[in-house]
């Protein structure tokens, strides 16, 4: 059986500091657990579920879990990552996508145990002489050695004053919910720190820290994101989620499985060894995938899934085993030219030919476009009864 630091360790990237962490979890008392959100984007996919996965396992251990909405941080713009300041969001849009982002968090979260707040709620407060004051906390060579805002500074890119504000804001948020742990994406370790800082600076005890790994899109090679087509979306219908799971590798299959999965530690274990001395790989998918679907729709859904993709594909002829494929293409790639490089088809014209005939399929669809434009993403690709291949288009 797992401990909870083992619970909490699990998926992690980093935990800071680890025996700060073990003090506070002997006091017997719930932590204030706190994760910002900002409402950048109405729609959230997997990737972002890593995080709130994590919230919820930790809300299962009876820790006190703090949802922050950053809608005051949110119309500064999260620089983080950024080559070029990011423009940031006027309030009536963080007041909309706020609200989509709790409508979908609370199909993971548990929406009595879970604390909604907003950051506007003290910043909105904070008069201009506060703001400096916390501003005088640290100094210009400190910020500058956040990696984003280092390599800008090196590159002679602009960067905007207020974007020096974004750490200080997200740090204060720390103070201000005397938050006893913080958990954020690996982009997001310079921010979580100086919350610690500021704990310290204002006299609190500092928090803990947990950062989370960034997943891997569907094409395994980029962080999951919207605009590189590469992404499962909480709201999707129940069969494209399945089967957008379903047609990643084995190899990213055990990475989802570890950072999505409810499964215990050893029933992930188990099944590894059972495909490891022979079993079958698209097992372990299928229960992974009923799992996810049933999470964000419903069992019933699920089961549904299942049939329609066995009905489109099991039945259907496909293989279980087949050529893999990657196209790096930041542009898409049309069809004729995805059929010809992934050895389908001799040429362009015999892909054009065999489209004309009917005899190409994507993900069981018949193609009947032969200037259609396959983006980021996994395909299943047939030509005829027998040749299939699982092409991955990258940018």
């Amino acid at each position: 059986m797992e401990s909870p630091l083992d619970t909490i360790r699990r998926g992690c990237d980093e935990l800071l500091i680890e025996a700060e962490l073990v003090e506070k979890l002997k006091r017997g008392v719930p932590l204030r657990v706190k994760a910002g959100f900002d409402p950048t984007a109405p729609d959230l996919h997997i990737g972002h579920t890593v995080l709130i996965n994590k919230l919820r396992q930790l809300q299962d251990l009876g820790h006190h879990i703090l949802f922050l909405i950053g809608d005051f941080t949110g119309m500064i713009g999260d620089p983080t990552g950024k080559n070029a300041t990011r423009p940031p969001l006027s309030r009536e849009d963080v007041a909309k996508n706020a609200q989509t982002y709790t409508d979908q968090v609370f199909k993971i979260l548990d929406r009595s145990k879970t604390e909604v707040v907003f950051n506007s709620t003290w910043m909105d407060k904070m008069s201009a002489a506060d703001m400096i004051k916390l501003a005088a906390t640290h100094t210009v060579a400190r910020m500058l050695e956040r990696d984003d805002f280092g390599k800008r500074y090196r590159g002679k890119r602009p960067i905007a004053i207020h974007e020096f504000l974004y750490p200080l804001v997200q740090g204060y948020d720390s103070v201000a919910l005397k938050a006893d742990l913080e958990l954020g994406g690996t982009d997001q370790k310079f921010n979580l720190l100086m919350g610690r800082e500021l704990q310290k600076h204002y006299g609190q005890p500092p928090q803990c820290i947990l950062t989370m790994p960034l997943l891997e899109g569907l094409d395994g090679v980029n962080k999951m994101s919207k605009s590189l087509g590469n992404t499962v979306g909480i709201n999707d219908v129940p069969n494209e989620i399945f089967g957008k799971l379903m047609s990643v590798s084995d190899e990213l299959m055990w990475r989802y499985i570890e950072l999505l999965s409810f499964q215990s530690l050893s029933e992930i274990y188990e099944q590894k060894q059972i495909v490891k001395y022979g079993g079958n790989p698209r097992d372990v998918k299928v229960k992974f995938a009923l799992e996810i679907v049933a999470r964000f729709h419903n069992q019933a859904a699920a089961d549904a899934a299942l049939v329609d993709f066995e009905a489109r594909f099991k039945q259907g002829g496909v293989p279980d085993e087949m050529p893999e494929v990657t196209l790096t293409a930041p542009g898409g790639l049309v069809i004729t030219q995805v059929l010809k490089q992934a050895g389908l088809t001799a040429s362009t014209t015999e892909a054009q030919r065999m489209i004309e005939q009917g005899g190409v399929k994507i993900d069981g669809e018949k193609v009947s476009d032969k200037a259609l434009k396959l983006v980021t993403g996994v395909y299943v690709l047939q030509v005829g009864k027998r040749k299939f291949a699982r092409v991955t288009i990258a940018p």
